[in-house]
């Protein structure tokens, strides 16, 4: 079987969802692209179903909170193709104010607790989802604390800085 190239993923990719593959890079060899809420599943189905693609394995699901962006967190998807040996890094903006995304459940069942993870520690609500509660907090918790809103440590420490850990 021939080595699949990146590029030729992402011409797969363009010629069946158009204008909604964009971002596009590849740091370190990994191809990262964004794509958006309404089509991620038909992506994701298509990485995972298709003969080129193969990427069979659901390797995490989780987010990133950007408060400076107008869709301040990023849903992060990495996939593994175990036939071709190829990873692959699929990303969507949403609302942080809104953060709604379809269930992934639906590919995968391992999606089931990443999610999980991912609404626990973010806020996000994924569509569908099976049995969305809290998996690593107390359910009277109230917040999420991986959300950049929340201060690491207490303030008067000075070895705790938030700058130090790029905030």
């Amino acid at each position: 079987m021939a080595e699949v190239t990146n590029q030729e993923l992402i011409q797969q990719l363009t010629e069946k969802f158009g204008e909604k593959i964009v971002g596009i890079n590849e740091p370190y060899g990994l191809l990262t692209f964004e794509t958006t809420k309404d089509v991620i599943i038909n992506v994701l189905a298509f990485l995972k179903q298709n003969t080129l693609a193969s990427f069979n394995f659901l390797t995490d699901i989780t987010a990133v909170h950007y408060p400076e962006k107008k869709h301040g967190i990023a849903v992060v998807y990495h996939l593994h193709s175990m036939v071709n040996k190829i990873r692959i890094r699929v990303k969507v903006f949403i609302d942080e104010h809104h953060p709604e995304i379809p269930t992934a459940t639906t590919l995968w069942n391992a999606a089931n607790w990443m999610e999980r993870e991912t609404y626990d520690l973010f806020g996000v609500k994924f569509e569908g989802h099976p049995d969305l509660r809290r998996i690593l907090n107390m359910d009277e918790l109230g917040v999420h604390p991986m959300l950049k809103q929340y201060p690491l440590e207490d303030p008067n420490r000075v070895d705790k800085k938030d700058e130090y850990f790029g905030r």
